[in-house]
């Protein structure tokens, strides 16, 4: 046999075996594969996650979140949400604080007509009174509010046979004021002073009626 050939044969046969050596050590791959990590199977698309449990019958987040849980207030609200299942305590309290300031303000300057709808009757009557009376002194308030620094639920209460509600919240809220006379000269306040004033006031509504607006029943301090 021509040598040429034997030689050949002998680099052929070498070759044979180093492509199989190498595939016994590395296996065989098609295209571009990661390496495998653990299990690769996908999940199935309601498969539960993993990251967080969702525990049944949980506390309340819009509850807890203002009022220490298992508390008879917080029993009450709980109560409130039963009888009116689109009732959110970050919502009452996001409008108490609108009615506050809105409720403030109008008293101060005497707007008492804008007030009839958000105040109970005992209440219209005994702010209508302290404003005639600035009238007939001759008194007027100018006010203007800086804004609240805090807010938050003092207690609440529900009867569920009347399914009347109440919610006594606290304001800390800062303002300028001052009472000037008819000659327009300052008798009270500083109109360059920022005052803090705190208010406690209980607001009341039915559960059941079709009105959303809660009334101010009760004012202190």
């Amino acid at each position: 046999m021509d040598s040429a050939v034997l030689q050949l044969l002998v680099l052929a046969g070498i070759a044979i075996f180093l492509i199989l050596r190498l595939r016994s050590v590395l296996g065989t791959r098609e295209g571009f594969e990661k390496p495998p990590i653990g299990n690769t199977r996908p999940e199935p698309l309601d498969a539960p996650r993993r990251d967080f449990e969702v525990i049944e019958g949980g506390p309340d987040s819009d509850i807890t979140d203002h009022v220490q849980e298992g508390s008879p207030a917080a029993e009450a609200l709980a109560a409130m949400k039963a009888a009116e299942p689109g009732f959110h305590v970050g919502e009452f309290l996001h409008g108490a604080r609108q009615a506050y300031e809105m409720i403030l303000m109008a008293f101060e300057n005497g707007d008492m007509d804008a007030l009839v709808p958000l105040l109970s009757r005992d209440v219209y009557e005994s702010f209508i009174e302290v404003v005639e009376m600035r009238e007939r002194q001759g008194l007027r308030v100018e006010a203007s509010f800086i804004g609240l620094r805090d807010v938050g639920i003092v207690t609440a209460s529900f009867d569920r046979d009347t399914r009347e509600a109440e919610v006594t919240v606290r304001f800390d809220a800062e303002l300028t004021s001052v009472v000037r006379n008819s000659a327009d000269e300052i008798v009270e306040g500083d109109p360059n002073e920022i005052k803090r004033q705190k208010d406690v006031w209980t607001f009341a509504r039915r559960m059941d009626m079709d009105d959303p607006n809660w009334q101010l029943v009760a004012t202190g301090g």
